[in-house]
């Protein structure tokens, strides 16, 4: 056994019996590259990965490639999933160096942890014009000892590169109106109208941009905006990428059809997906969306829930090594042949309209098979995601069992996951916490903690979601250029410190840490007033590539007031399903003309008359608003508070029960502390 046999990550344990001497990253691995001189070897994946799998059989299993990287490397393995910083670092690097990236990625450091050479996978001989990995190690090792200068200076090009664009530069440029309509255009023109999605071959599930575009069509009422949502719902859902018998999405689609997947199952897509699902049918009132919606989640709750009530990150893509064993089928298995699609090795791939008996009888016959495995550690911010998906969907679906998992959830974030101080670590398996929380930890988890409060109206969610936004300014923010890093203050030097803002494939901590501090600052406006400065560090590249950054488009004010700039708390940016007030969800009075945090809130202002006596919390009057039922319409009947103009709610068929009424309960401000 080599140094990961003492890990708990999956993916490191997965290669503890390699005849390669793996060190996990730390000071050990760093200190003998120093005093050997040699260069650091840096493989970087995840455990639910195929070809991770495929270069590990090939090439770190073969005695005779490890004793190559032992005798002239120190080999070290990570798990991109526990370190997102050194993951987000080194795949600059590759893609700087080659122009694409991916995983495993396979890179070259001076002993200092500066890179100077990379890839992703390299095969075992020459094929499809890649070098034999054994000829790149000896290449690599030789320039190394022989030519140290070009070595050196090319390490500090990259270097150089990677510091100047983690030091993004604030803008001047307003965040306007404009922003949004130049992402939408983006998207439109990526679009494939035929089966939904954005680009070619392969394809990714697009949660971020369907959200963002729900949010423009409620804005705008484009119906081409929302055809573009409808289609790609459609096109994934159809079969293939999402899976018929069991619920929940594979990672992408090799082909522009949606149809032959990866196979993998991650839970942050399925999180993602899940909202995206159960808010198109809230604009739509298309039942199918709520259908995906319900079977993801219970997926989610079936296949990847751990004893500890957290959530683990995936399941593989391969069963007994054969990737989609588990999820494909032959003809003789009693599948009508109108729905099997053709894979490889005499398999196929369901897709098709199925009725609720067959698909019984079908998943009953699948659940014999053997599984692919699990990787059962607990990411915090993927977690976060889920119980924001849980939390909305039990309350909308009237789902009881989604709403007690995501009370349980954020207990365990709150408790295993978060240390004796309250700050969060990124990753818990088998009793141990491992590594600080990064960023995105932070704004997940808030944002979940927040859908919980608006599920269920308990306090204590608010105030922890209002708690760790805080903490996350505190720790990651840019005082200087604006916006937030990936790795706290106090957190291990690297050769960079980076930020990210890119929402592939989730949410960036910059977009969603925006959107907590938008949705906090409704409560309390301070929080809002700290948005200001960080908002204004990441106008250059949402300007520059809006497309890719749905998310912090989503958050984008399309306006500011005269009073001292108060930001949008991002209900105009928001589609109707996600607009204040929320089911028992907390807002704030504010006052007529008020500068700073207060100004006036458009929302159930009549519910103020004649309370003379509510308490203040910052300075404005505290309300809780406690509406009975939210439905996908415009109108609200009854109640003190009128008409909200809440949701789309479009009519295609069917009636849909109308309105909901709203019963106001005042707090005290020390709840709100």
């Amino acid at each position: 056994m080599n140094r990961l046999a003492g890990e708990t990550s999956p993916y490191l344990l997965q290669h503890a019996d390699n005849p390669v001497e793996w060190h996990p990253w730390g000071e050990e691995a760093l200190e003998r590259a120093r005093r050997e001189d040699k260069p650091i070897l840096l493989s970087i994946g995840y455990a639910a990965c195929h070809w991770c799998h495929v270069m590990a059989h090939e090439s770190f299993e073969d005695e005779e490639t490890a004793a190559v990287m032992n005798k002239r490397f120190v080999n070290v393995k990570v798990d991109r999933e526990e370190r997102p910083d050194l993951d987000s670092l080194y795949m600059d690097a590759v893609v700087a160096m080659t122009g694409h990236g991916g995983w495993p990625m396979t890179v070259f450091l001076l002993p200092s942890g500066e890179p100077f050479l990379g890839g992703t996978y390299f095969p075992p001989e020459p094929r499809h014009g890649l070098p034999s990995f054994r000829d790149v190690l000896v290449a690599v090792s030789d320039a190394y000892r022989e030519r140290r200068e070009d070595v050196a200076r090319q390490a500090g090009t990259l270097v150089d590169a990677l510091q100047r664009s983690a030091a993004v530069r604030p803008s001047a440029d307003p965040l306007t109106e404009s922003l949004l309509g130049e992402a939408e255009r983006g998207l439109r023109r990526q679009f494939d109208s035929e089966w939904g999605g954005f680009g070619g071959a392969p394809k990714f599930p697009p949660a971020s941009a369907l959200e963002f575009l729900l949010r423009r069509y409620h804005r705008t009422g484009d119906e081409e905006t929302l055809a573009m949502v409808t289609r790609t719902l459609d096109g994934m859902a159809a079969g293939g990428m999402y899976d018929l018998l069991g619920g929940g999405f594979h990672r992408y689609s090799v082909d522009e059809r949606w149809l032959v997947p990866h196979f993998e199952k991650m839970l942050y897509d399925n999180a993602l997906l899940a909202s995206a699902y159960l808010h198109g049918w809230l604009v739509t009132a298309e039942e199918r969306y709520r259908h995906v919606a319900e079977a993801t989640l219970d997926y989610l709750l079936r296949e990847l829930r751990l004893p500890d009530s957290g959530f683990a990150s995936a399941q593989d893509a391969d069963t007994d090594g054969v990737e989609g064993l588990t999820f494909t089928w032959t003809a003789d298995e009693g599948v009508p042949a109108e729905l099997l699609q053709p894979f490889e090795h005499g398999r196929s791939i369901l897709r098709g309209a199925l009725d609720e008996q067959l698909r019984q009888r079908l998943l009953e016959l699948r659940e014999r098979r053997p599984k692919p495995l699990r990787d059962d550690k607990a990411i915090a911010a993927w977690n976060g995601l889920a119980l924001a998906a849980l939390a909305e969907a039990g309350h909308r679906l009237d789902r009881a069992d989604f709403l007690l998992a995501a009370r349980e959830l954020a207990e365990f974030l709150l408790g295993p996951l978060s240390d004796e101080d309250g700050r969060l670590h990124r990753s818990w398996r088998a009793g141990r916490a491992r590594n600080p929380g990064y960023l995105e930890d932070y704004a997940d988890v808030a944002n979940g903690l927040y859908e919980l409060h608006v599920a269920t109206g308990e306090l204590r969610w608010l105030r922890e979601a209002n708690r760790l936004a805080r903490l996350a300014v505190e720790l990651f923010a840019d005082g200087e250029n604006g916006g937030f890093f990936l790795s706290p203050a106090d957190g291990e030097r690297l050769v960079a410190r980076k930020k990210e803002f890119d929402d592939h494939p989730t949410p960036s901590g910059n977009s969603m840490l925006a959107f907590v501090l938008l949705r906090m600052g409704r409560i309390w406006g301070r929080l809002a007033m700290r948005l200001r400065r960080p908002r204004s560090g990441v106008s250059t590249p949402m300007r520059s590539s809006p497309s890719v950054r749905p998310r912090r488009c989503r958050c984008s004010p399309a306006r500011t007031s005269s009073t001292g700039g108060r930001p949008c708390t991002s209900a105009s940016a928001l589609p109707a399903a996600r607009r204040s007030p929320n089911p028992r969800s907390s807002l704030l009075s504010r006052k007529e003309g008020g500068g700073g945090g207060c100004g006036r809130l458009p929302l159930h202002e009549r519910c103020l008359a004649g309370n003379p006596g509510l308490q203040r919390a910052d300075g404005c009057p505290a309300l809780f608003m406690y509406p009975a039922r939210l439905w996908a319409n415009r109108k609200t009947q009854g109640g003190a508070c009128g008409d909200d103009g809440l949701l789309t709610g479009r009519q295609r068929g069917g009636t849909r029960p109308q309105g909901s009424r709203c019963r106001c309960a005042l707090k005290p401000s020390s709840d709100l502390r």
